[in-house]
């Protein structure tokens, strides 16, 4: 009603105003006539105004509507204002599903499963990159396309046809080694959502904590049995003295052997179960190879020439019994490990990219190259009779390796069968700090430790 009003009044001007023109040109005779041209006159030019503003309103209509709907007043203004607020709610609604869509795949791709979206052909709607990596697809060639055209694995198409998904299915993929395991579940029309998980890794945890298991059982199985023979002797046979404190010697190194193995067992548990070590603990690096000369000179008992050097004045930020522990094992292995008369050097230097190197170098046997990769591993052996006699647990440079990664650093193995071994520990720098006093220049800095 508001804008017939307007237009009405300008109607009745114009007829008022034609027929005024016609009386003044042509007196009372032509005033009907001055009437109804002027009343036409104002309808014609109404309806172009009107016709002009529809005009320019369906002009931006068609347009992008970047720019804001005609500002014109009365009807066509109103309609202007009321459809531009409903398309910017359109939009602004199209938007906030665009986002939430964005959001909602972003999840999927986040996530550690693969994510496969079949619609009711078994065409693939949409997958995530790790399902593409699961089953070898292309998540943009591959839309539109039939899955089993793409998976063509027996099991994988049997399962699908068969309709049962109550259980999952696990596939052992032609590509690489391991398993994947598949969950289909229907939802809405008939459309299936296809779920992957690759076992790969949770298949090689499990065997190695089977191995562990077996290794652990095994490693306290020698002792017990050894210590169960010696008490059935020292049960049953008449021992003269001197055989009784051979047996009792032997079964005290069983008791030791075996309260080493869980003690080095509970610090691998603990390595693994605790927060890494933080940067604001400062250890000084002097007194960890101190500890470490006066344990190593006790262990050996004059047996072999042990030099240390380096430290002054360096610190470690890090776990100081975690610290101790890894030098601390490399250098109980040294002594072990060297013949009587030979000679252990443990060594600090700060590297020329400023990270800091503990260095324990030995004149043993050495170890061939090609077991080298694998001295870090639990239980693993060079030679398990020769670990045996030096007694050993055969987990000291597992810990040695877990306390370097707790701490960002690395363990560095060389060795040579007949010309020794070194073992280093690689310290990043943002762990270590040194007086600028105690650095010297890169060409007059020698290894604490030469390289063997």
């Amino acid at each position: 009603m508001e804008g017939l009003l307007p237009r009405f009044l300008v109607a009745v001007l114009c007829m008022a105003a034609g027929a005024a023109f016609g009386h003044i040109a042509n007196g009372n005779r032509s005033m009907l006539v001055g009437m109804l041209v002027g009343g036409l006159l104002g309808f014609a030019g109404v309806v172009a105004f009107d016709a002009l503003r529809g005009w320019r309103l369906m002009r931006w209509l068609r347009g992008t509507h970047e720019t804001p709907a005609p500002r014109d007043a009365g009807f066509w203004g109103e309609m202007a204002y009321r459809i531009e607020r409903s398309l910017r709610a359109l939009e602004r609604t199209a938007e906030a599903e665009r986002s939430r869509l964005s959001q909602f795949v972003s999840a999927m791709e986040a996530s550690p499963n693969g994510v496969l979206l079949l619609d009711g052909a078994e065409q693939i709607e949409w997958c995530n990159s790790r399902a593409a990596d699961h089953f070898g697809l292309d998540p943009q060639r591959d839309r539109r396309q039939r899955v089993t055209n793409l998976i063509r694995s027996p099991e994988f198409v049997a399962y699908l046809q068969a309709g049962d998904f109550d259980e999952p299915l696990t596939l052992h993929p032609l590509r690489g080694p391991g398993s994947l395991q598949v969950l289909i579940r229907r939802y809405d029309d008939n459309l299936k959502l296809v779920l992957s998980q690759d076992l790969t890794e949770r298949e090689r945890a499990e065997a190695m904590r089977r191995d562990f298991v077996a290794n652990v059982s095994h490693e306290i199985r020698t002792p017990l049995t050894v210590l169960s023979g010696f008490l059935e002797t020292l049960r049953n046979l008449p021992l003269n003295e001197v055989e009784r404190k051979r047996v009792l010697t032997l079964m005290s190194q069983q008791a030791v052997r075996m309260g080493d193995l869980v003690a080095d067992l509970l610090t691998l548990a603990r390595l693994e179960g605790s927060p890494r070590p933080g940067g604001d603990r400062w250890v000084a690096a002097d007194a960890l190879l101190r500890h470490v000369e006066a344990e190593a000179r006790a262990l050996s008992a004059g047996r072999h020439t042990i030099v240390v050097t380096g430290g002054a004045g360096a610190e470690i930020a890090g776990d100081e019994v975690e610290l101790r522990s890894a030098i601390g094992n490399l250098v109980s292995n040294a002594v072990r490990y060297t013949p009587e008369g030979g000679r252990i050097e443990v060594g600090w230097r700060i590297a020329d990219h400023g990270s800091g190197e503990v260095a324990v170098a030995d004149t043993g046997p050495g170890i061939a190259r090609i077991h080298l990769p694998r001295l870090a591993e639990r239980f693993y052996r060079v030679d398990s009779s020769r670990s045996r006699e030096s007694g050993g647990t055969g987990l000291g440079l597992s810990i040695v390796k877990h306390v370097m990664h707790r701490h960002g650093g690395e363990l560095e193995i060389a060795s040579e069968p007949g010309k020794g071994s070194t073992f280093k520990l690689v310290l990043p720098a943002v762990r270590v700090r040194v007086p600028a006093q105690a650095v010297a220049p890169a060409g007059q800095r020698e290894d604490a430790v030469g390289a063997t």
